[in-house]
């Protein structure tokens, strides 16, 4: 939606302003979410309704004003990712807690490096390309909907705002009615079949359900397929191996998911990884010589509405943010045996972060464009570059005993640089196809997203520090019984595991190569559904639900089948149709998903807040954590709430 001869303003106080305090608050709840299921969600398309609710109240507002809103509030999806990398220090012991100023710089240079990195592939990726950026897209046309001059296109934008109030505040009630005790947060059931032990177990969680909606049926039977692998093929075969010897069922049960089945999941989910690489290596080449030939030829150009960050301010940027990285990686092996040869380690491990950095942005930016940030395997992205990272490290110090967990957290702190520069990456080329559809200036946004990333970067540390205080990390070494449930930071989990497996030499490389060849298969049958044109199975989704608890995975299938159900319902023609097309009820779902997310996931950072304050597990229960009715009660009022949001949608849908 370009407006030839017209200029708009793009950056303002007020949208600055609007967009970091979205900003603040969804980064808070995705690094909630994501440590609780191990992916994060978009979060474009909320921000452009809000922002577009908030400044229609000033005449002189525009669409390119809400894009750059839009684009701040995006690195809240993004960089909130780090939590996939970072708790693993304080899983692994080195860290206690989460140090402000070193978070923050971490974060704030490898995001920013993100956002320099992904600059020169532009032109190449957006401008020149054929690659659909499905979430870049579908932004574009919210923010075009919501300006139109039409009355319809205003009250879409109202009720859009509405679908999100009214997800946020299901969610908050169902976390709040939880929080009390008198419903159960989950389900469980262990039991024999036979010879053989398995369980089921699948929580009461609304976030859960959204985020179902979110990845699509595609990715929710893919992980289904995963959970059939490891709940139903791996779990109850060591189950007829692995002796009990008078373990509690469930204890059992959960051990050898736990110790064996989630490595398996590892396996598949590293050989999915291996293979979206693969895939890209020539898409990607021909996109950075691409690039490098529209650079060249840019610099004649006169459309002003085509102009990117100067290379001075690239290359001043990218050596400040190398630098800081440099004196993090010094300061980090200052209290370590490494200490006397940090320059010459970092001299080492400084070009695999500028090489790596760029190449992974390259490869993650495509991703984006060809699936979209959501979808795009950014966890298989970190689980090679853990590998890579710690393969190397002990190449060149060959750890001895008593060096070797101080390796270990070095080898996490480096990969988090490299991670954040990803994590922003996946995201930038898709805030910048939204602004190539509405003819904004992608240095405007490049300057907007470098501001979200400094203001995500600046609320990660403390959210972290109040979880950990509040909750602990599954695996980690402070867990008792006075903490609420632990957060299972599944992925962070994983990288930890990995890298102690590597550097300390004790990594089970049989339930790994098992897990690899389940990943083979799965591959092999993904290209063939997709040589097919049938509904494919994502590899990387498969391992997920593998490696993923089920409770977590259960609901997030549930939302994908139930949210594949509903956008059938509404695409079917009906005779006189009235009320919304098919694409409007879709988005209004989606825009109702992305509050449930919301909800659940602020009102756990606000509770664990109160945990924290009150020094009790459990601050607003009501009853005991044995009480009976709660698992009906648990199933009642989440079915209740399922119909009632789903009754929402369907009369705006016939309205």
């Amino acid at each position: 939606m370009s407006i030839p001869g017209l200029r708009i303003k793009e950056i303002t106080v007020r949208g600055i302003v609007l967009g970091v305090l979205i900003t603040f608050v969804f980064t808070a709840a995705n690094v909630y979410i994501g440590l609780k299921v191990a992916f994060t969600f978009a979060t474009s398309i909320p921000a452009a309704v809000i922002s577009m609710a908030v400044l229609s109240v000033f005449k002189d507002s525009s669409i390119l004003e809400n894009n750059i809103v839009q684009t701040m509030a995006s690195a809240a999806g993004t960089l909130s990712a780090m939590v996939f990398v970072l708790p693993g220090l304080v899983i692994v012991g080195w860290w206690s807690g989460f140090p402000f100023w070193t978070v923050f710089a971490l974060c704030a240079a490898g995001g920013v490096l993100g956002v320099l990195f992904t600059i020169p592939l532009r032109r190449a990726m957006v401008t020149n390309s054929n690659l659909p950026y499905p979430e870049g897209v579908a932004a574009a046309e919210v923010l075009e909907v919501g300006h139109s001059f039409s009355p319809e296109a205003k009250g879409e934008t109202r009720v859009g705002f509405q679908a999100v109030i009214f997800g946020t505040l299901a969610s908050v009630l169902m976390a709040v009615l939880e929080a009390t005790r008198v419903m159960a947060t989950e389900l469980k059931s262990f039991f024999r079949i036979g010879p053989c032990t398995t369980s089921f177990t699948m929580s009461f969680s609304l976030a859960l359900l959204g985020a179902g909606y979110l990845v699509g049926l595609s990715v929710g039977l893919a992980m289904l397929l995963g959970l059939a692998i490891a709940w139903l093929g791996a779990v109850p075969m060591l189950s007829t191996i692995v002796p009990q010897n008078g373990v509690p069922l469930p204890s059992y049960v959960n051990d050898l998911w736990y110790r064996n089945v989630r490595f398996i999941g590892a396996g598949a989910m590293g050989v999915a990884a291996l293979w979206t690489l693969v895939k890209l290596v020539v898409p990607v080449m021909r996109g950075v010589i691409a690039t490098v030939t529209a650079a060249r030829a840019s610099t004649s150009s006169s459309d002003s509405r085509d102009l990117d960050l100067s290379p001075r301010w690239i290359a001043g940027l990218s050596v400040v943010c190398l630098t800081v990285a440099a004196f993090l990686l010094n300061a980090f092996l200052g209290g370590t045996p490494f200490a006397g040869h940090a320059w010459g380690l970092i001299a080492a491990v400084l070009p695999f972060v500028v090489i790596g950095g760029f190449a992974v942005a390259a490869v993650t930016g495509y991703m984006a464009g060809l699936i979209g940030a959501s979808n795009s395997p950014i966890s298989g992205v970190g689980i090679l570059v853990i590998l890579v990272c710690a393969t190397l490290l002990i190449t060149l110090v060959h750890p001895s005993a008593g060096s070797d967990k101080p390796l270990v957290a070095f080898a996490l702190f480096t990969t988090a640089i490299v991670f954040a520069m990803a994590t922003i990456s996946n995201d930038n080329l898709q805030d910048l196809k939204t602004g190539q559809i509405l003819g904004a200036t992608p240095r405007a946004q490049q300057i907007a997203l470098i501001i979200g990333v400094v203001v995500g970067a600046l609320v990660i540390p403390p959210v972290l520090n109040l979880l950990n205080e509040a909750n602990g990390f599954a695996g980690g070494p402070r867990l008792d019984s006075a903490i609420a449930a632990p957060l299972s930071a599944p992925q962070a989990n994983l990288i930890a595991t990995l890298a102690r497996g590597v550097i300390e030499r004790h990594l089970d490389w049989r339930m790994i190569g098992i897990g690899a060849g389940i990943g083979v298969l799965v591959v092999l049958l993904d290209e063939f559904l997709g040589y097919r044109k049938w509904l494919r199975l994502p590899p990387l989704a498969v391992g997920m639900g593998i490696y993923l608890p089920m409770a977590i995975t259960m609901p997030v299938v549930i939302g994908a089948v139930l949210g594949h159900i509903f956008d059938h319902w509404s695409a079917k023609p009906r005779v006189g149709r009235r009320g919304r097309t098919p694409e409007q009820t879709r988005r209004l779902a989606v825009l109702m998903a992305s509050g449930m997310i919301v909800g659940e996931s602020l009102f756990g950072v606000l509770y664990a807040g109160l945990i924290v304050a009150t020094d009790k597990g459990a601050p607003l229960g009501l009853v005991s954590a044995t009480f009976g009715p709660a698992p009906a009660i648990g199933w009642m009022v989440f079915a209740l709430m399922i119909l009632e949001l789903s009754g929402w949608l369907v009369r705006r849908a016939r309205t």
